[in-house]
């Protein structure tokens, strides 16, 4: 018998626990822990922040879910994992072994890097849903006396799409609420160009963005670097190519949100040979630690290097359907051994992008994620809105069910080409 344990219950961990559990013997023994009972859909948390969407919406009781499919649950979070004794240490003081161990936390915010960032300071986030319900409650407060709108990505951040989003949807509401021309808004980025993503853009994401944002009457800023916030003003340097700051502003807000830069967890930092110097997982092209053979990760917490060098530090987003590749790899990798077999299967990587700006949005498809591509496609339009809708909808569904890629879907992405796996050649 094997014991598998997935670290972690966001998206890339309930995938992963469903799509492994269809690759265990009978005999083996599968177990999911972490710190939160209730799984959330992250994509939707720029609704909850206007108040278009309740927790109760894209909440999932994960217990007895799991349960009905024989997942093995413990909603404590880990501590310290220990992989020269197969063993993770738990917040309760409890260890639980294993002989294969997938790492699939997600990212620790680091909010502190920055003085007065943050939900506990003066800026709002909305990447947990606690923060996207403390920033709906600040912005019905803000709608009341309306100021400058400051949002965007901080220095180091590697997820752009969702402040987008949100600068979007912000607008849309303010539109709704008649009170836009009361609210000059400013999009501050460390990205070095609209539409950059951590990605060096897909398709023309640079174009349809900067339209989108001068029909829009938005202002940017790029290659930023947030100095310090105070109550109702952030001190933002914009950096030139050389690196050596080229103005420093003073901008006065009433209400801000912007995303921050990730690390890894504490239970994983500075474990030799498992994580780089900010704590993300190292992995092979199988998705298997290189040092510690019986562990592998998924999703944002894995350890990809940036696209090259810009002014100002810009990680590389791991985007849903990419982190799904991941998945598909790892179990099927995982069940290959299990069987006494060896890896051999590779993530294709492949993005799929649904990016909702209220009443229109932007989709792109990358295949790869990472450039040069195959495929580097993107597009705009009301239609976006409505399948970013419908996605919710439908993910939310079959994570209640149970499953993780039913027949029609792999069916359909099959005939759109756009594979999970690469080919063996």
């Amino acid at each position: 018998m094997a014991h598998i344990v997935v670290m972690g219950a966001g998206l890339g961990g309930v995938v992963m626990a469903y799509e492994m559990k269809d690759q265990l013997r009978p005999e083996d023994k599968l177990t999911v822990i972490t710190k939160d009972p209730k799984y959330h859909f992250v994509p939707s948390n720029p609704w909850i922040a206007v108040k278009w969407r309740q927790r109760e919406d894209i909440q999932i009781d994960l217990a007895p879910t799991f349960a009905k499919r024989g997942i093995g649950f413990r909603a404590t979070p880990a501590k310290k994992v220990m992989p020269t004794e197969n063993k993770v240490e738990l917040a309760d003081g409890s260890f639980i072994d294993y002989d294969f161990l997938i790492i699939a936390t997600g990212p620790e915010l680091a909010f502190d890097e920055i003085e007065g960032f943050g939900p506990e300071g003066h800026t709002q986030s909305i990447c947990h849903i606690d923060h996207a319900e403390k920033a709906a409650e600040a912005f019905e407060e803000f709608c009341k006396n309306p100021q400058p709108i400051i949002i965007g990505a901080a220095q180091g951040a590697s997820c752009f799409g969702p402040a987008y989003e949100f600068l979007f949807i912000v607008e849309t509401e303010l539109r709704r609420r008649k009170i836009r021309d009361k609210v000059p808004m400013t999009f501050v980025t460390a990205e070095p160009y609209i539409g950059h993503l951590g990605l060096d853009g897909v398709g023309d994401t640079k174009g349809l963005l900067e339209s989108e944002m001068r029909g829009k009457h938005i202002k940017w800023m790029t290659s930023s670097r947030v100095k310090k916030v105070e109550a109702g003003k952030m001190t933002v340097e914009e950096i030139a190519d050389d690196g050596s700051v080229k103005a420093e502003k003073e901008m006065p807000f009433g209400f801000a949100m912007m995303l921050p830069a990730f690390r890894g967890i504490e239970a994983v930092r500075g474990v030799e040979g498992l994580v780089n110097p900010r704590g993300f997982i190292l992995v092979d092209k199988h998705q298997c630690n290189p040092t510690h053979r019986n562990i592998f990760s998924v999703g944002v917490c894995v350890a990809i290097p940036p696209m090259g060098p810009s002014p100002v530090p810009c990680g590389v987003p791991k985007t849903g359907f990419m982190i799904e590749s991941m998945v598909t790899a790892t179990a099927q990798n995982i069940g290959q051994i299990l069987r006494g077999g060896v890896s051999t299967h590779e993530a294709t990587w492949n993005a799929v992008c649904l990016a909702d700006f209220g009443d229109s949005g932007i989709a792109f498809v990358a295949q790869p994620q990472i450039p040069p591509r195959n495929v580097n496609w993107s597009s705009s339009g009301k239609w976006v809105h409505a399948a970013k809708i419908g996605f919710e909808k439908y993910f939310i569904r079959k994570m209640r069910r149970g499953e993780s890629e039913p027949f029609y879907e792999k069916a359909m992405l099959d005939f759109l080409g756009i594979g999970k796996l690469k080919k063996s050649t």
